[in-house]
């Protein structure tokens, strides 16, 4: 009988992903990061890499993101210190703020059946996986939601019209994926996240499913670094990778 192999023998034959946290920074400097990152990722001057950031208070523009679906007034974006960027990832507006955790997935991609391009929808739906198996390890139930992008789970008080658990959305997802298959762009999974923010929006365009966070889910508030030592291997588990400590280069 083959013997079955240790993680620790597992993990020498598993390409490595380094992760680096980039702590609060604001959203154009992170972007900064992360198109340098993608630079070398796409020549493999580096390895894949995972990036934990925090945002102050910002509204982001995917490629789909219609106008109406900002509410908030150009004073009222002064006023309640909320910055807003157009970029190029897909997907509508969204809301990245304090307490939530984003993660940047700096990913060359597997050529798909095409021999050519990458299969984007497939890189979604395990970064959806990702994040499952992590809130799972706090006892969350979350899951997919058909015909939609992200990560959900079912409201405890709030019924559909079915009488049915309504799902709510817990993180948010959008990328982008240059000619090199490298990824940019990631997840925001709200796990402190004042919910109040998400009022200036139509969150993702979706205007029928309200938002939640881990915290409001279980009850307590956590620290953004555990959550992102959960995710972390998590990550690793979907992707195939092993997960190292890295540093800016």
């Amino acid at each position: 009988m083959e013997q079955v192999r240790q993680p620790e023998q597992l993990d020498r034959h598993l390409e490595s992903c380094q992760v680096i946290s980039l702590g609060l920074m604001e959203y154009s400097a992170a972007w900064v990061i992360q198109e340098r990152l993608v630079a070398a990722r796409s020549v493999d001057e580096i390895p894949d890499t995972l990036l934990f950031v925090e945002h102050p208070h910002t509204y982001t523009l995917g490629s789909s993101t219609h106008e109406e679906n900002i509410l908030y007034s150009p004073q009222q974006l002064v006023e309640r210190g909320i910055a807003i960027h157009t970029v190029n990832r897909g997907g509508d507006v969204t809301y990245h703020g304090p307490g939530q955790l984003v993660g940047y997935p700096i990913l060359k991609l597997p050529v798909a059946g095409d021999g050519l391009h990458a299969d984007v929808v497939a890189y979604v739906r395990l970064l959806e996986q990702t994040l499952i198996l992590a809130l799972t390890s706090y006892g969350v139930t979350a899951y997919a939601h058909p015909g939609y992008t992200g990560v959900w789970v079912d409201a405890k008080n709030n019924k559909d019209k079915n009488g049915k658990n309504s799902p709510e959305k817990i993180a948010a997802i959008g990328v982008k994926v240059n000619t090199s298959r490298v990824t940019m762009h990631g997840f925001a999974l709200n796990v402190n996240t004042d919910l109040n923010y998400f009022k200036g929006i139509v969150p993702c365009g979706i205007s029928d499913k309200p938002v939640t966070s881990l915290a409001k889910v279980i009850g307590h508030p956590l620290e953004l670094t555990e959550v992102a030592e959960r995710v972390s291997p998590a990550f690793g588990a979907i992707f195939g990778r092993m997960m190292v400590a890295g540093a800016l280069p």
